[in-house]
Formats: structure tokens, C-alpha cells, sequence
């Protein structure tokens, strides 16, 4: 059944198709891109999204103690805004917890490098009470925007004046693992309250009719997973210009955001869990190689899966595109690099959408008839 409709949606244009602005074209028109659903779509995004450089010398004190660690933090990213005019339609927002604000104010690489004047840090958006987005506290702590509600701030404002934009996921990972390290500060746990200061953080910012979440996919389907195998997601045409935001992470915490009902009712956030929990939209799968099968069941199974490009500077240090060819081929419909642009420091490596634009649909869906029932 899937496969006659994808034809009538005009699913023939397939890998050629930009999804954001098709052509007109036949195959190609608004109408039928429109017409499918949200998750066949396939769209790149970026990896640490909020990451900026760690200083010179914070670097090279840092490649003094553990080269390896230095190599696979040696990256970053220009703002938020930036990546999505560069057609990112997937960001990833780490952050730490901190009620009362100023916890991460005076970072320990910065006091011991002693380098405010060469590489100036702004304390002031640290001090009030709030989620803080970074990567590593006290080591990599820099980011293109401190604070959670100004990054959702920014992403915001891009949306709002690109309407039609696919819809962009944002995957979060909660950072409470305290580093080995004398001086550093100690992170507080997610508890509940801080799994609901972060509900709360994003609808500050989004409007319910600006977001994509479980209660919306699930509908009056008995649970979610139900809902995207049998249902599936919303049309394009109902899904662009919104955003959807999915917790990143392993069993102890998204049990805790499913609380005691273990379901999303009311939750902003999917969460990633196994393909057949009752809870299960989307599914985070960073190995394309290794996982090729599993995304590609998952994918069939009507889940959204990001997988990963490249990780930890490996590929773009030796130039293999091996693993972004098997993430892209994987049919997962959002593809994380670390390198929309090379980095020149290291190479020509760099990971973009095959046939350009901000979306195609989903190599899945145009060989497999199964994936996304009505």
C-alpha cells in the first residue's frame, strides 16, 4: 500500500527531489513533496552543534597531558544560525544543570592557562539560573551560545524567518558525568525537577504550534511506537517549519523523564529507547557501519534515526568518506557531521547531502515500500 503512495505523492523524483524547495518539476512539485510524511525525508545535521574552539593555549596544555583526548576535541563550529543557512537541519545541544546559576562561571582550564586576555570569557550569561550549554565543564567549556534558551532563542528566530524549512530536530545530551580532574567543579544530577526545568526552557521559547512531540505523533494511538508503525508522522506539509526535540540518552534518564507512567504523555521531548519500547519514536544509531541493519529495520519500523557521519575527528583527519557513504546509504533520516566545511587544518574531508539542497527523501524510502505505512 505504502509503495502506490509514495508514487502518487511523487515519490518518483526520489534522491533528486530538494525537499525544502522542490523545483516544480514533474515529480518535484510542492504538492507532492508535501504529501509525504515527515520521516522519509533524509536531511543532514551537525554533531556538537554549540562547540566552540577551545583556546590556543587551553589546547596546548590540554595535548600535554592526553594527546588523544586534544586530537578529538580539536573542532568547532560557527553559530547556530550560520549552520542552518548552511542547510543543517539537525543541531545537538549538550548542557549541564545549574538551578541557581553561576556554577560554571570560572571554569578551571581558564584559570589555569591564564589566558582571559588572549581569549576573552564571558561570565555574565553564566550567573543566571539555568540550563548551560557545553561540552566538557572546566575543559571544553566554550560555546557559540552559553545558555540553553539562547541557543532555542536563535534557532527560533532562524525558523521564524524561513517558514517552509524542513522540520529540525534537536537532540540533547545531558551532561552530568563529573571529570577525574582536581578543581572541578562537580555537576548536579537530572533529577525530575531538572527534567522538568527543561520542558519548561523549551516552551518558553517555542510555541505548542511551533513544535513536533509525542503527544501530537501518538494521537489517540494506544502508545507511540504503535502510533509511528501503523499512523506515522505528520505530513511535510503539516511538519515544516517546526522543530522536534529528542533527549539523547541511555536508560537511567529517559526513565526518568517517562516517570512513573513510562510515557511521553504531556513530555516535550522524544527519548531515545529501544525499537520496541512503547515509548519508541526516534532512536539515536551512530555506528552506519556496524548498525546498518538495525537502522534500517528501525527506519522500517517507522522510527526517525540520526546516525553519525564521522566522529572524533577520525575521518576528516584521513579523508574517508567510507563511513558518511554507509551513514547517507543507511536510509536514517538525519545524517550528523562534525565538517559541513573542511577543516583545513586537517584536509579536504567534509560530509554533505548527495544532490545538494536541505533534504531528499530518504534512500528507504524510495527502494523500500514497507518504510512509513499510513
Amino acid at each position: 500500500m505504502f509503495g502506490s503512495f509514495l508514487a502518487l505523492a511523487g515519490a518518483v523524483a526520489a534522491l533528486g527531489c530538494d525537499l525544502e524547495q522542490p523545483s516544480g518539476q514533474a515529480g518535484c512539485t510542492r504538492a507532492a513533496v508535501d504529501a509525504l510524511p515527515m520521516n522519509a525525508i533524509q536531511a543532514i545535521g551537525t554533531h556538537n552543534s554549540y562547540k566552540a574552539a577551545i583556546s590556543p593555549k587551553e589546547i596546548a596544555i590540554l595535548k600535554s597531558i592526553n594527546p588523544k583526548t586534544a586530537a578529538s576535541l580539536d573542532y568547532a563550529k560557527p553559530s547556530l544560525t550560520a549552520q542552518l543557512d548552511a542547510g543543517a537541519r539537525q543541531l545537538e545541544l549538550d548542557y549541564v544543570y545549574d538551578p541557581q546559576g553561576g556554577r560554571y562561571a570560572t571554569p578551571l582550564g581558564l584559570k589555569i592557562a591564564k589566558d582571559a586576555d588572549e581569549a576573552p570569557y564571558d561570565a555574565a550569561p553564566m550567573m543566571a539560573p539555568g540550563l548551560k550549554v557545553m561540552h566538557v565543564p572546566d575543559i571544553d567549556y566554550r560555546s557559540v551560545c552559553a545558555t540553553f534558551v539562547a541557543c532555542l532563542t536563535e534557532v527560533r528566530a532562524w525558523s521564524r524567518a524561513h517558514p517552509d524549512h524542513l522540520p529540525l530536530l534537536i537532540i540533547m545530551n545531558l551532561k552530568d558525568d563529573n571529570i577525574p580532574f582536581p578543581g572541578a567543579v562537580p555537576l548536579l544530577p537530572f533529577d525530575a525537577r531538572a527534567m522538568a526545568s527543561i520542558d519548561a526552557e523549551i516552551r518558553s521559547v517555542f510555541p505548542e504550534a511551533g513544535l513536533i512531540t509525542p503527544d501530537k505523533v501518538q494521537g489517540r494511538a494506544a502508545t507511540l511506537r504503535e502510533a509511528v508503525a501503523t499512523k506515522g508522522w505528520p505530513r511535510l506539509k503539516a511538519a515544516r517549519g517546526k522543530v522536534m526535540f529528542a533527549m539523547d540518552e541511555g536508560p537511567a534518564k529517559t526513565d526518568l523523564y517517562l516517570g512513573p507512567s513510562k510515557s511521553l504523555k504531556g513530555r516535550v521531548m522524544f527519548v531515545n529507547v529501544d525499537e520496541t519500547s512503547p515509548a519508541a519514536g526516534y532512536i539515536t544509531l551512530n555506528e552506519p557501519v556496524e548498525q546498518s541493519d538495525r537502522i534500517g529495520k528501525a527506519v522500517a519500523a517507522g522510527l526517525i534515526v540520526r546516525t553519525r557521519a564521522d566522529a572524533d575527528t577520525v575521518e576528516a583527519r584521513a579523508n574517508d568518506r567510507a563511513r558518511q557513504e554507509a551513514a547517507f546509504a543507511s536510509g536514517a533520516q538525519y545524517v550528523s557531521t562534525d565538517y559541513m566545511t573542511p577543516d583545513t587544518r586537517l584536509g579536504p574531508y567534509e560530509a554533505k547531502l548527495p544532490g545538494g539542497g536541505a533534504g531528499r527523501l530518504s534512500p528507504a524510502f524510495a527502494k523500500d515500500s514497507g518504510a512509513g505505512r499510513r
